[in-house]
């Protein structure tokens, strides 16, 4: 591994996440040197990363010690600022409330409207419709001429079987494709809205308020109809919380896996080895996609605070001190994993850290799971060769991110 001479208030820029190799000889460094740094950059809050996977598991299991409000991210001060100023002032918070900021009873209570949807078992109705639409997917590639941008295709995908269960029409998946990459990829240039993120989120609550007033005088069977009549404690969700669930639903079951796709493709461009050995054993796809999701990790870092003074990892805490957990740094920690920085599919066990874990597990991580197998388990009986065509590029963004553009060219199999 590369030697890092970069800071380490670098973990909060956005732009450190361009380059992997860079951000993993970062977070070694801090690992090996200070688990558990005190940062005050410029133009942020202070705060404590976490970067062992040992001290981000102990966060996470003390929900009562750690919580998620109020701040959800570490984010520039004036990024969050001028995103205000641009939305009319008009706070995040008066528009949407969802899962990731609710703490205690609350939190539990709001989640427990769509758990059992989320469970393997509740999951199982709509596998197969998960399949037939890998299977659309990778059969443009026969339309193609051998080459494309494979984000373009690992985006339109788990889109396509969100937006489905949102309710939204396929017309309408390019703006939510749109407004999706606003909000959470909206550090990067290239995904920002005028107004920042806020703007796309109001947006959305535009679009998603019309969805809810109908599916409200006509219910259905639908996880959107199953939001939208939510009831806790015998009252109607207010429209602010039912956007946030529609929100959260929309946005980290996109392009979270989305970016999984896209680097594991990566990854088995770059360990060709590993892709000749799932396709001698395709028994070893759970493995795979687990080595895939640790890889990856697409969610960068939570944000968690403090509610009361304590010690974490020999450190005296204080009341109301931010933690950023870092879990690319969880998910390549040493004393937890051999020879993490080899892309291996069948790594046994595989504790990443890519859905978090705690009362905050990602809700729709089987969801995941089942797309990628579903994707990649297609893409092994369609295509014959795939190789790099061009450099990759990867999201510049601290919070959600990963490979934006990889240009491939390729071979299909003879039908």
């Amino acid at each position: 591994m590369q030697e890092s001479t970069l800071p380490i208030e670098a973990i909060a820029d956005a732009r450190t996440f361009t380059d992997p190799a860079a951000l993993n000889a970062l977070l070694a460094r801090i690992r090996k040197t200070d688990p558990l740094p005190y940062i005050e950059a410029d133009d942020y809050p202070p705060f404590w990363l976490v970067s062992r996977h040992s001290d981000i598991m102990e966060v996470e299991r003390n929900p009562t010690r750690f919580i998620n409000a109020p701040r959800q991210v570490i984010f520039p001060l004036s990024y969050e600022a001028q995103a205000r100023a641009a939305s009319g002032g008009v706070e995040t918070a008066a528009v949407m409330r969802n899962l990731v900021l609710m703490d205690g009873a609350d939190h539990k209570a709001y989640r427990d409207i769509t758990q059992s949807y989320f469970t393997p078992k509740g999951l199982a109705a709509i596998v197969g419709d998960i399949e037939v639409l890998a299977k659309e997917f990778i059969g443009r590639m026969d339309k193609a001429d051998g080459e494309i941008d494979f984000a373009d295709m690992a985006m339109a995908f788990p889109l396509r079987v969100i937006m489905t269960m949102l309710g939204v029409p396929q017309e309408d998946e390019p703006l939510m494709m749109r407004l999706t990459q606003q909000t959470l990829s909206s550090q990067d240039p290239e995904f920002q809205a005028k107004g920042g993120a806020r703007a796309a989120m109001m947006e959305m609550f535009a679009y998603f308020k019309n969805i809810i007033d109908a599916l409200r005088i006509t219910p259905d069977d639908t996880l959107a109809s199953v939001v939208a009549n939510a009831r806790v404690d015998g009252e109607l969700l207010s429209d602010r919380d039912v956007f946030g669930y529609f929100n959260i639903i929309a946005t980290a079951g996109h392009d979270t896996t989305s970016y999984a796709l896209t680097g594991g493709m990566l990854a088995f461009m770059q360990y060709p080895e590993q892709l000749t050995k799932l396709r001698a054993d395709p028994a070893l796809m759970p493995l795979a996609i687990e080595e895939i999701l640790r890889w990856t990790t697409p969610v960068k870092h939570f944000c968690r605070t403090a509610t009361e003074d304590c010690e974490v990892a020999g450190k005296a805490i204080k009341a109301g001190d931010h933690f950023l957990l870092s879990f690319p740094s969880g998910s390549f920690d040493e004393t937890i994993y051999d020879d993490p920085y080899t892309f291996r599919i069948d790594r046994k066990p595989n504790r990443h850290l890519a859905f978090g874990t705690g009362p905050h597990v990602c809700l729709g991580q089987y969801l995941a799971r089942f797309e990628l197998q579903s994707f990649f388990r297609e893409l092994l009986d369609r295509v014959e060769h795939i190789e790099l065509a061009g450099e990759p590029r990867f999201v510049e963004g601290s919070f959600v991110g990963g490979v934006k553009y990889l240009p491939v060219r390729y071979t299909m199999k003879q039908q």
